[in-house]
């Protein structure tokens, strides 16, 4: 499919009567848009086409809202791994919702989809501002999360049985796929229930979606990790830092930690296959001419490499083969069988890095996504997440986000800047 024939359109629950309890604010008008396309050219040719250029429904507090805020209940809901701002987001919305409109009733439902199912007994736990106070200094979930999908219905059941009229999920690719099936079914059932998602994925490899929460986080992480690789590879002759960082599919945190510390001599992503053989070579040349080399590698990079096979994890994604170990002993084995001494010292922040609290940039971010979420949920919108795009914050249908996978075009402008910081060649093959 086409960007230019994506469809954007926004699903409503319906009109919009009640008026907005806020007061002082900027509001946003439902014919307020985002141009998708950011190039002059581009907009021009579609119009010769007789097309309508496609854009975004802005995000924003609307004057006329669709729930009764004093009879609305709604639900909280974190999925798939920790990330940098779930805390925030979470206290965001708690508070934007209790502040700004007047709900009383919010419910974070525990450790995932598995919180809204009768399977696993786990008891929501009800949010209030003082719950929420301080979660922001936090890493991680207070509410926990999970893995893997749970049936439709009865997690529709729940929300049903509870009388939710808003759910809000906090996750990836799989998490949004999971809320768009729950809104799917609610349709199907007539109910008047908004899904709004929050993307939270620390690869930022969600379609139509600029970035989501908790990559300025792990980037700035990733490059403290570099630091102590680049700092390790400079103190021994030959020395070798070798850093594996997140990115299952997409090296968006790999390519802009590199670009962040000029200290990298090889950036390893998903999207740029790599032989073994010319990565070695290119290598040893490295340390023949400065003593030292440093290598990022996305953990998603190279699985061709590897014997991983087709077994899958909680979430339905194929488990991958361990890049970093693979590479620190394929590299230790080439030097040793060269006859050159090197001495390699490997990394792999990935946890520490998704358990930390959010960076005061990702915190802000949080805020205004937890902020736009509500405002998009109180004015009847429903299977859409909230994003930002070109500096504005939008709405994009979860069809659209979960469509394919954003990742680096590796004949773009961000691979290039990759290529002129590190000096590695476009392809390593």
């Amino acid at each position: 499919m086409q960007d230019a024939d994506v469809n954007f359109a926004i699903s409503k629950l319906g009109d919009c009567r009640i008026p907005s309890p806020m007061k002082g604010v900027q509001f946003v008008s439902d014919d307020e848009q985002v141009l998708y396309h950011g190039n002059l050219k581009e907009v021009e040719a579609i119009i010769k086409d007789g097309k309508t250029p496609p854009y975004f429904e802005m995000a924003g507090p609307r004057e006329k809202i669709y729930f009764d805020p004093s009879k609305l209940k709604c639900g909280i809901v974190t999925c798939g791994g920790l990330c940098p701002g779930l805390n925030d987001v979470i206290r965001a919305m708690v508070l934007s919702l209790y502040h700004h409109y007047g709900v009383r009733k919010v419910f974070g439902f525990r450790y995932g989809y598995e919180g809204l199912t009768y399977r696993y007994g786990h008891e929501p736990l009800e949010l209030n501002p003082d719950e929420v106070n301080d979660i922001h200094q936090r890493g991680g979930t207070i509410l926990g999360s999970s893995r893997g999908p749970q049936e439709v219905s009865e997690m529709v059941d729940t929300l049903e049985q509870m009388n939710i009229g808003l759910l809000f999920t906090l996750g990836g690719d799989g998490t949004l796929r999971g809320a768009q099936a729950i809104a799917e079914e609610v349709g199907r059932r007539g109910l008047k229930i908004g899904v709004i998602g929050i993307p939270k994925t620390i690869d930022n490899d969600i379609s139509y979606i600029h970035q989501s929460f908790g990559f300025a986080t792990a980037v700035s992480e990733a490059t403290e990790a570099i630091y102590s690789a680049h700092a390790e590879a400079e103190g021994a002759r030959n020395g070798i830092g070798l850093v594996k960082l997140m990115g299952r599919q997409s090296g968006f945190i790999a390519a802009y930690a590199t670009l962040a510390n000029s200290d990298v001599n090889f950036c390893l992503v998903p999207e740029v296959p790599f032989t073994l053989e010319a990565f070695l070579q290119a290598l040893k040349k490295r340390l023949e001419s400065r003593r030292h080399a440093v290598v990022v590698a996305a953990e998603g990079a190279g699985q061709d490499l590897l014997q991983a096979g087709a077994e899958r994890d909680a979430s339905g994604n194929i488990k991958l083969g361990d890049i970093g170990i693979f590479l620190r002993d394929q590299i230790n084995d080439y030097f040793k069988k060269v006859g050159m001494e090197a001495s390699l010292k490997y990394i792999d922040p990935s946890y520490t890095i998704r358990s930390m609290p959010a960076n005061p940039h990702d915190s802000a971010f949080c805020l205004i996504l937890g902020h736009n979420a509500v405002h998009a949920g109180l004015a009847g919108r429903t299977g859409m997440v909230v994003a930002n795009w070109r500096g504005e914050f939008t709405h994009v249908p979860i069809a659209a986000a979960v469509s394919q996978r954003k990742q680096i075009d590796p004949k773009g402008r961000l691979w290039t800047g990759v290529i002129s910081t590190t000096g590695q060649a476009r392809e390593l093959v």
